[in-house]
């Protein structure tokens, strides 16, 4: 009988790894052996191999696609290639069914290397239209899976479907009085949590601080201001406290949560909707990215699930009065949440991904 094998890629972002973080459990209890190619430096080199340290994790050469002129968009073609001869040699090695792709620069010469090989690609895409990583790589895939049905528009029709979000069976685990053991809150005060993503942002976490006095008179703040970015003469404040990121506390501290107030990375924004967690939505600007976050803040905006503030309309007035206005409208948050559609989870994202599994 041939070994089950699947190999998981994706990468360079915390939205990059966290549905496979999310799926790969299901694929180990159904008995399959499971392989991770990332890069060498992404954050998913960290989270994976912690979270699961009985998978191999493959690191390999991979290069940034840039919209802006920089001199490594010269040599980093040099590094996809080196990353497709790489990633060929592992798959000929592991011999997998099927490779399940994310998303990230990481995930192109992984899916090049399976077309090349036969084997069949499942790709996902999480945000309303398609990142620059996948959209080198849709050709290659067998399928496409999308999380918004509007998605449906810019990939190829004939092989893509749209599954709604995925949400890990652990985000439920949550324990609300153990996250506010966790961060030494003991009042009665609402808690908000703060997320800048993986990676922080300096307008959030400017905002954040410039309001704490005013702030913490009326809650206590959780703040994950990204890698780098804990400013430890603030440690001594009542009812504040700050993580550059955190993993395995995460469901404690978002149930620990009253309120949100995020990015808007598509995994994230439907695990607070999954929660019902009222969310004030601050997305990655146009000058820093491709926009992808702009389009899921105003998708959930116009379906009630959500308010969101523009980057560029951040600064200590604005985000104060948007935090007083996510509290005034939590009723209505709440209900359009409870109205929503739910989840799937992992166990079905396995099922659908198998069928394009090769069957010997």
């Amino acid at each position: 009988m041939m070994k089950k094998t699947i190999v998981f890629t994706g990468g360079g972002t915390a939205g990059h790894v966290s549905l496979n973080q999310a799926i790969i459990p299901s694929f180990l209890e159904a008995g399959y052996e499971v392989h991770y190619i990332g890069s060498k430096e992404g954050i998913e080199k960290e989270i994976i191999p912690q979270a699961f340290p009985q998978i191999a994790y493959h690191a390999i050469s991979s290069g940034k696609l840039r919209r802006y002129f920089s001199t490594k968009n010269f040599s980093d073609p040099f590094r996809v290639l080196a990353g497709i001869a790489q990633a060929s040699a592992i798959l000929r090695k592991v011999k997998p069914q099927i490779i399940f792709s994310k998303g990230g620069f990481v995930s192109v010469p992984v899916v090049m290397a399976a077309k090349m090989a036969g084997i069949p690609v499942v790709a996902h895409e999480s945000d309303v239209t398609p990142g620059l990583a996948n959209k080198l790589a849709l050709p290659f895939a067998s399928h496409i899976f999308t999380v918004f049905k509007e998605t449906l528009k810019y990939v190829p029709a004939e092989k893509s479907t749209c599954t709604g979000s995925v949400i890990r069976p652990a985000l439920f685990s949550g324990n609300r009085e153990s996250g506010l053991q966790y961060c030494g809150f003991s009042n009665n005060k609402p808690t908000i949590m703060i997320m800048g993503g993986s990676l922080g942002s300096k307008f959030i976490n400017d905002a954040v601080r410039a309001n704490l006095e005013e702030l913490l008179k009326t809650y206590n703040i959780i703040h994950l201001c990204g890698k780098g970015n804990v400013e430890p003469k603030l440690d001594i404040l009542a009812g504040y406290k700050q993580f550059d990121y955190v993993t395995t506390e995460l469901p404690n501290l978002l149930y620990a949560s009253d309120y949100i107030i995020s990015r808007a990375g598509s995994n994230s924004i439907f695990e607070f909707l999954a929660l019902e967690k009222p969310m004030l939505l601050i997305p990655l600007s146009a000058a820093q990215s491709r926009g992808d976050q702009i389009l899921n803040a105003r998708l959930f905006k116009s379906q009630g699930l959500a308010l969101v503030l523009e980057e560029e309309s951040v600064n200590k007035e604005t985000f104060l009065t948007a935090v007083h206005e996510l509290r005034d409208k939590e009723p209505a948050l709440m209900k359009a949440m409870q109205e929503a559609e739910k989840p799937k989870l992992p166990d079905d994202m396995m099922q659908l991904i198998l069928q394009y599994a090769k069957k010997k």
